[in-house]
């Protein structure tokens, strides 16, 4: 619970191990519902259908025999909207408060679903439950274009739908939440910084206690506005940590031996912090995540059918993807005939958003050498000037 009129009826998904089919989940997931109770009752989102009767067990004991008169549908993705349905079979008068978009979306997802009664939010738009009040706060493309927050101003709580959320059931690593938070930002959240930034000054002038997401943990105190504040680095790109990342691709292990040189050449130079990883092997969303906390980049790898080896090339579509910018990026390629490495990856950088390629591009072939520690040390110095 967490108020007298507000109770959390939200489900942990413990055997959720890959979210969205894509993203490593060791601890699972949860789907955040929160219950309203006043003279009339509004339930904040559904969970995804995996928890569906779990969910709905939860909302019957929590309603103690009253029936729901609002249901508000903050975002419109499955694992948020998956249990709207058996929702409006149990409760066919309760109204679906939503934006015009998620009304749109909800038979994209559903063709039998009965919506029935709808109420239909914007910007500013408000609904009086009796001693609450909900005002809604348009969030397109945070980062569905459907996306509604909702502040309680007697509760001085904000429903913040995927904004401010996590990976990992509601209290795995209580007081750890930037770790797993900044991995789901920069991946799920990251192309948008834009509509982040402005959702943020929307609620700026607001008196916020108390920050209900949709996924992980009720932030509030300080780690509520140590939130805000990493929000607020996020979303505008700025840099989180000074040190540099080298993400390599290697296929035989030769070009990861010219990596972790780099990294000790760097260290022995005075760099802040460095950090090497494995495209291959380790979880590229971490990577992802590292490359947008620091503010320098180098990226190694293989030379690969005349282009560069796979894992390197899916790493730097998905920055581009993601609106990777504002960064420092050294290049080391390695081949045997024909190292073509080098230009796949200046290909895929350079569109990128105010990216600084530096010189050298180190070119090894086949592996390393003592005869190739000296471009080693010159893209050192370029990546610490």
């Amino acid at each position: 619970m967490y108020s007298k009129s507000i109770q959390y009826i939200g489900c942990d998904d413990a055997d959720m191990k890959l979210f969205e089919s894509q993203y490593v989940t060791p601890e699972g997931m949860c789907y955040n519902s929160y219950l309203i109770i006043d003279d009339k009752i509004a339930v904040m989102d559904t969970v995804d259908p995996r928890k569906t009767d779990e969910w709905l067990k939860k909302l019957s004991v929590a309603l103690n025999g009253r029936k729901p008169d609002y249901l508000v549908v903050q975002h419109m993705e499955p694992d948020h909207s998956g249990s709207i349905s058996a929702f409006r079979n149990l409760y066919p008068e309760a109204v679906i408060v939503a934006s015009a978009k998620a009304l749109q979306f909800m038979p994209q997802f559903d063709e039998k679903l009965n919506v029935g009664n709808t109420m239909t939010v914007k910007d500013g738009d408000t609904l009086s439950l009796g001693h609450h009040t909900l005002s809604f706060i348009t969030a397109p493309m945070v980062h569905w274009p459907e996306v509604i927050m909702t502040y309680c101003p007697e509760e001085e709580v904000l429903f913040s739908a995927d904004g401010f959320g996590k990976f990992g059931v509601i209290d795995a690593d209580p007081d750890d939440w930037a770790c797993e938070a900044r991995r789901y930002y920069f991946n799920i959240c990251g192309k948008y910084g834009g509509p982040v930034s402005t959702v943020l000054k929307k609620v700026a002038g607001l008196s916020i206690k108390t920050i209900c997401a949709l996924h992980g943990p009720i932030l509030d105190g300080e780690r509520m506005e140590e939130a805000i504040r990493l929000y607020s680095i996020w979303s505008n790109y700025d840099i989180e940590t000074e040190g540099v990342l080298i993400a390599h691709a290697s296929i035989h292990g030769n070009t990861a031996k010219a990596a972790e040189k780099l990294a000790e050449i760097l260290k022995k130079k005075g760099a802040k912090k460095v950090v090497v990883a494995d495209l291959c092997r380790d979880d590229m969303a971490e990577v992802i995540e590292d490359a947008y906390r620091m503010n320098k980049l180098v990226v190694c790898a293989s030379s690969y059918e005349g282009d560069v080896f796979p894992p390197m090339h899916m790493f730097l579509w998905k920055l581009g993807l993601k609106a990777y910018q504002n960064r420092t990026i050294g290049m080391v390629e390695n081949g045997t005939w024909a190292p073509s490495a080098g230009r796949a990856m200046r290909a895929l950088i350079e569109p990128m958003k105010n990216v600084t390629i530096v010189e050298p591009l180190v070119s090894l072939r086949s592996s390393m050498k003592e005869s190739d520690i000296p471009q080693l040390e010159a893209l050192a110095d370029a990546m610490l000037a």
